[in-house]
């Protein structure tokens, strides 16, 4: 169970990483703790599969990825588990995951592709669907992004884009 400390601190780790020299230092003072006291609780964070990752988020536009697919597939379903294990390990496959299909909507299994154009998206997902097997798939591109962040916990405060 997390402490209030501890929330405190998934709280300030969401937030702008400070790019100098002693970055957790910093943040330990931010948060009033020693900065052994901070990396003991991340290390032990990370041990108990609290935080499975600390990362960098790009602005995938901005590096060049002006295309991103979100590719719905239909695959069996005593297949899921086999498509997916294969599709996830791909590195053009920033998420993969299953729905319930629908009545009009029989795709249960989808993955997120960004690439450098929307042919490439589409050459990836062809090479993927074939690669495991499956054949009936439809991408869709995005035309507009109107907000991307991530999931914010413990913090009580808007993103800077919300204000």
């Amino acid at each position: 169970m997390l402490d209030e400390l501890d929330k405190q601190i998934v709280a300030k780790m969401q937030d702008e990483f400070p790019l100098i020299p002693e970055p957790y230092k910093q943040l330990a003072e931010q948060l009033g703790i020693s900065e052994d006291e901070l990396l003991t609780r991340l290390r032990r964070y990370h041990r108990c599969g609290h935080i499975r990752k600390m990362g960098l988020v790009l602005r995938h536009r901005e590096v060049g990825y002006k295309a991103n697919a979100l590719c719905a597939c239909a695959v069996p379903e005593e297949r899921l588990d086999e498509v997916g294990k294969q599709m996830a390990v791909s590195a053009s496959v920033t998420h993969c995951y299953t729905r319930l299909p629908q009545p009009e909507w029989n795709y249960n299994f989808y993955i997120m592709l960004h690439a450098s154009t929307r042919e490439e998206c589409r050459r990836i997902a062809a090479q993927l669907a074939k690669d495991a097997g499956v054949s009936d798939y439809v991408m869709l591109f995005s035309v507009r992004e109107w907000k991307k962040t991530s999931m914010r916990y413990f913090s009580g405060q808007k993103h800077a884009d919300e204000l």
